[in-house]
């Protein structure tokens, strides 16, 4: 069997120790390395204490590679919340040794609130290079691997907290990262929010320095893989198309007879140099919506109410029937039917933006509230980190390009969205961001109401799950067609 080293953080929890001992009492685990800001008082078994500042620090992940001259390292996160299961750091480095795998990583046991489940993680693929994708908290790593992806990529840069994220990505680029589908832990959760609550993490400003950082590294690894995109943009063909208005607000909806009336009033309220129309694609409610749009459809012909005689359709489906239908303007601009518009000026500036450069889709910002319309945390979601020469790179590594989402209809048209109801617009902006320039405006123009209707507001781990593999699976998709127009293909 292989020798092992494992790093983790040092922490001053009564949990700490009792882990350490049990670690140290394996007769696989050959050393320790304590990672800590300072010095360290209590003395454990095979342990090394490793000065620095952050356990995710490049200094950090250079110096444990550097100091490991065992068959394989580990990265321990939150030692003092975790139980290893029966033989669990056999059976990770039997499955190491089995596949030559890069790095391995297994499901866990989640405690959460007292409550013991099972805990199940996702596939990596070649799109997985987000940095928050969730390895749990154990993730091995084959020694041989790291030393050669350094080699061949470079040492890990001088960053604070992207250093195991990059190390990851340039072990991934010649190395199977391998997901053991074993509960081989238990972890005990301290973050109860609900999945609605987290969603917007990665864009709190407070947060700026953090994503600069991951920016950097994202960037490399794709100049690293081959689908790096210079900032050379294609022009925007000549539309001479026959549109019936300038703009078009494209709203899909099922079943939100309590807000769909706010978000059309929102779009009529608009004050344009231009004619505009508002499609409602009815996705064949049950609650009393088709009845209100009916109503609003009657009282102004400036809303068109469209039930579609399909019955398979996701909210991208329903996006197809507006972009496609003979009501669409030149210009289609996306409304949530849960949300608003912040004032009545939200479609001119919009279309102001696609009048004044050569953009392929136009992104605004849009503010955080309740209900009420009473602001909540982080409040406006900018998107600060998107730039005009990077901004397409770096695409792939977030989530989400923010909202309202204008697009150019006859470029829309040339592909449409997929056909689901989960990722549909990030695809076709990826897409589109892939050949035009994207026009942002970093004001509020949009208000998103949180409340427990949204479909994201408390998803369950399986269909989180589903929807982070979709959106790694856009990305690999992406990633690949980049590949191909960097390398000349068409």
């Amino acid at each position: 069997m292989s020798t092992l080293t494992i790093a983790l953080p040092y922490v001053q929890h009564a949990g700490f120790s009792s882990v350490v001992a049990s670690l140290a009492e394996s007769p696989l685990v050959s050393r320790l390395l304590i990672v800590s800001d300072g010095p360290v008082a209590e003395k454990f078994a095979k342990a090394e204490v490793v000065t620095a500042g952050s356990f995710r620090s490049g200094r950090l992940v250079n110096e444990v590679v550097a100091k490991t001259s065992t068959d394989y390292l580990a990265f321990l996160s939150e030692p003092e919340r975790l139980q290893s299961g029966q033989r669990a750091i056999e059976r990770l480095l039997t499955v190491a040794e089995d596949t030559g795998a890069g790095m391995v990583y297994a499901d866990y046991w989640e405690i959460k609130g007292g409550v013991r489940n099972e805990h199940p993680l996702i596939d990596y693929q070649f799109g997985s290079l987000r940095d928050g994708f969730d390895f749990g908290s154990l993730q091995l790593y084959s020694v041989a691997a790291l030393k050669s992806a350094v080699a061949k990529h470079g040492p890990v840069p001088d960053v604070q907290h992207a250093g195991q994220y990059d190390i990851r990505l340039k072990v991934s680029v010649g190395h199977e990262i391998f997901h053991l589908q074993e509960f081989l832990y238990t972890k005990i959760e301290t973050d109860l929010r609900k999945s609605g609550e987290k969603m917007f993490d990665y864009v709190d400003p407070r947060n700026a320095a953090y994503q600069k950082e991951m920016e950097l590294v994202a960037t490399q690894h794709l100049k690293n893989i081959g689908a790096y995109l210079a900032p050379n943009f294609e022009k925007v063909p000549a539309d001479s198309g026959k549109y019936a208005v300038e703009a078009s607000v494209i709203i899909p909806v099922r079943n939100r007879v309590r807000t769909i009336g706010d978000a059309v009033k929102s779009v009529l309220a608009q004050k344009t140099n231009f004619a505009f129309n508002c499609i409602v694609v009815d996705n064949h409610s049950t609650d009393g919506t088709t009845d209100v749009l009916a109503g609003l459809a009657a009282s102004d012909p400036r809303v068109r109410h469209i039930v579609p005689t399909r019955t398979d359709l996701g909210i991208g489906g329903c996006w197809n029937e507006g972009v496609f239908s003979d009501a669409c303007g030149r210009y289609a601009v996306q409304l949530d039917s849960d949300d608003i518009y912040s004032g009545p000026d939200t479609l001119q500036k919009v279309v102001d933006v696609f009048h004044s450069g050569d953009y392929g889709m136009v992104i605004g910002s849009y503010q955080l509230v309740d209900m009420d319309l009473k602001e909540l945390p982080p409040g406006l979601i900018d998107h600060r980190e998107w730039t005009p020469d990077n901004g397409r790179n770096n695409a792939l590594r977030i989530n989400g390009l923010g909202a309202p989402r204008g697009f150019h209809t006859a470029i829309l048209r040339r592909s449409g969205l997929p056909n689901t109801s989960y990722g549909e617009d990030y695809a076709a902006a990826l897409r589109i961001s892939r050949h035009y320039q994207i026009g942002r405006i970093y004001t509020s123009l949009y208000l998103c109401r949180r409340w427990e209707g949204n479909t994201d507001a408390a998803l369950s781990i399986e269909k989180a799950n589903r929807n982070d593999l979709y959106k790694d699976r856009i990305r690999t998709i992406e990633i690949r067609a980049r590949q191909r127009m960097a390398g000349g293909k068409k």
